[in-house]
C-alpha cells in the first residue's frame, strides 16, 4: 500500500493502551440517512483534530461497499437496495474511530469513508471492513475479484464481520474463493497473536446483536439455527505468513461497536470486554504486518 509506510511510521510499533476499556457512554442514537453520507452532528459522537502535517499519515476506518446478489435473507438488494454493506452505519464506524484514537497512540482520522473495490483510492488505505457477506448476499463483479486480490497480495488487509450459520458462511465462502481458488481459510486458535498483541483475550470473542440478546440472553442469535452457537475466527495468509484475511463468523463485532450507547449492560458485557478489544487487536495486527 502506497502510505502503508507512512502510517507505521506514525504509531509505535507496539500499540499504548489505556489499560482496561473503562470508558464512558456517550452521545445519542442515529438512525436513518443514506450509507456514506455521514450526518451533520456525526451521531452524537465527539471530533477531534489530527496535526496538519499528517493529514495523509492517520488511520482511516474503510467500509466496504458491495453488491448484493439476490439471495441474501433480506433479499434482491437488501437495505432498500443498498445492500448489506450498509449495516450499522455509521454508528459502528465513527465509534469504533473514536475508540482507537482514544485508547491508542495510533492517529486516526474522526472521518470513516466507505468505498468500492473497484475505487483507485482503495490503495491509499491498509485496511478494509465488510460486515453482513452473508445476509446482505455479496456478490462480487470479476473486476471485484480481480481488485481484492491484488490489493491483498500487496499488503492490505480485510477484516469480515457479522454472519451467522453455515448458510450465510457458504455465501461468502464462495466469492472468497474465486479471489483466492488457491487459498483455504484456517481456523485460528486462540493463542495466534491476533488475539493477544494488545489485549490478551483468552477465548474467542462472540457478541450478539443487542436485540438478539435482550430477547434471549445468549451470545449467539438462535435465529440463524444451531449452526450459529460455536464462534469462528478464521484467517487466509500469503505465502509469507501474513494474515490478509480475518473472517469474524458467528459473531457480531460490529454491532458491539454501535450499540455502546444503548444499554449500559451490554456495553459492559459485550462493547467493552469483547468487540473493542477485538477491534483493536485486528488493527494493530494489520498495521504491523
Amino acid at each position: 500500500m502506497k502510505r502503508r509506510r507512512a502510517i507505521l511510521l506514525a504509531i509505535p510499533l507496539l500499540v499504548a493502551v489505556v489499560s482496561g476499556l473503562a470508558v464512558a457512554q456517550y452521545g445519542r442514537r442515529f438512525r436513518g440517512g443514506m450509507p456514506g453520507q455521514m450526518p451533520a452532528d456525526r451521531a452524537g459522537v465527539p471530533n477531534w483534530k489530527n496535526d496538519e502535517r499528517f493529514k495523509h499519515d492517520v488511520f482511516t476506518f474503510v467500509r466496504v461497499e458491495y453488491n448484493s446478489g439476490g439471495y441474501g435473507r433480506r433479499g434482491r438488494g437488501g437495505w432498500g437496495g443498498w445492500g448489506g454493506w450498509a449495516t450499522d452505519f455509521p454508528d459502528s464506524d465513527l465509534n469504533f474511530s473514536y475508540r482507537l484514537q482514544q485508547l491508542t497512540s495510533l492517529k486516526v482520522t474522526p472521518d470513516p469513508i466507505s468505498l468500492r473495490l473497484t475505487d483507485p483510492k482503495l490503495f491509499d488505505y491498509p485496511f478494509l471492513y465488510m460486515i453482513e457477506p452473508g445476509a446482505g448476499g455479496l456478490f462480487l463483479s470479476e473486476e471485484e475479484v480481480a481488485a481484492l486480490r491484488r490489493y491483498l497480495l500487496n499488503g492490505g488487509f480485510l477484516m469480515v464481520d457479522d454472519f451467522w450459520g453455515e448458510w450465510e458462511y457458504n455465501i461468502f465462502y464462495e466469492q472468497i474463493k474465486r479471489v483466492f481458488p488457491e487459498r483455504e481459510p484456517q481456523e485460528l486458535d486462540i493463542n495466534h497473536e491476533i488475539f493477544r498483541c494488545v489485549y490478551l483475550l483468552k477465548e474467542k470473542p462472540q457478541v450478539p446483536s443487542i436485540h438478539s440478546w435482550a430477547a434471549t440472553g445468549l451470545t449467539w442469535e438462535p435465529r440463524h439455527g444451531d449452526d450459529a452457537q460455536t464462534v469462528h475466527y478464521r484467517g487466509i495468509f500469503d505465502d509469507k505468513g501474513r494474515m490478509m484475511v480475518i473472517i469474524c463468523h458467528n459473531t457480531d463485532l460490529g454491532d458491539g461497536w454501535e450499540r455502546e450507547g444503548e444499554s449500559e449492560e451490554y456495553f459492559r458485557a459485550f462493547a467493552e470486554k469483547k468487540s473493542y478489544p477485538m477491534g483493536i487487536n485486528i488493527v494493530t495486527y494489520a498495521m504491523t504486518h
